[in-house]
């Protein structure tokens, strides 16, 4: 049996908690435009690889929040805990999610274009408030 620790709640035992599975998957919004085999690939393609993995759990039967944890699947040992939206901070980890080969798909690139987007959109509107919306 795992121990979780729930970074809302503390460790709490496995039983408490759903695995969501695999985490860090860029899921394609209305506005990205890609191919019916390419939203196939999101949609059917996981990974089940020996080693380490990062998945997504929520805590069902306490806070009921996601969370990422970064686990080995091999001896099950967790080696890192961290929020949704935040990636993995010990190096092993983060090499993980750097290698893989969700980074190269059509869906991860129009997110990151989409994210781009935005991030210069509100640094043309703090520009602007500086100036007194001129």
């Amino acid at each position: 049996m795992l121990i979780i620790n729930c970074p809302y709640c503390g460790p709490r035992d496995e039983s408490e908690f759903a695995c969501g599975g695999e985490a860090h998957i860029a899921r394609p919004l209305a506005e990205n435009s890609i191919s019916d085999a390419e939203f196939a690939d999101y949609l059917f393609l996981r990974d089940n690889p020996k080693g380490l993995f990062l998945e997504r759990w929520r805590h069902t039967a306490g806070c009921r929040r996601w969370f990422n944890v970064a686990r080995d699947t091999v001896t099950h040992e967790i080696i890192e805990v961290y929020l949704m939206g935040a990636l993995p901070r010990k190096a092993e980890a983060l090499e993980t999610h750097a290698s893989s080969w969700r980074r190269d798909t059509a869906a991860e690139k129009a997110a990151r274009k989409l994210t781009r987007r935005k991030a210069a959109a509100r640094r043309t509107r703090g520009i602007a408030s500086q100036r007194g919306g001129r």
